[in-house]
């Protein structure tokens, strides 16, 4: 399993627990390119988290894509294995 995925799968983890609904979007040429990797609805929120391997940062359309996320009203988080951990509280704290 690759670094991205194991943050993927602790994320999926936590969101599960918490009782939140998610869904991982597929890049496709039906799909829009940049969406983080999940779309999140918890108690009224809009939550975005795109996943990364420890270093690696989003790309320019990535990051355009979250700033429209965050013009809109919703709330996005960069998550690797530095913070993945902490997830749950950088929620709740919503």
């Amino acid at each position: 399993m690759t670094p991205e995925a194991k943050v993927k799968a602790k994320v999926k983890k936590t969101l599960t627990e918490m009782g939140a609904y998610y869904a991982m979007p597929v890049a496709s040429g039906y799909g829009h390119s940049g969406t983080p990797d999940f779309l999140i609805c918890y108690r009224n929120q809009f939550l975005a988290v795109e996943t990364k391997a420890k270093g690696n940062k989003p790309t320019a359309l990535q990051e355009a894509t979250m700033q429209r996320i965050r013009d809109a009203g919703g709330r996005v988080f960069v998550i690797d294995e530095t913070n993945v951990e902490n997830l749950r509280k950088l929620i709740e704290e919503i």
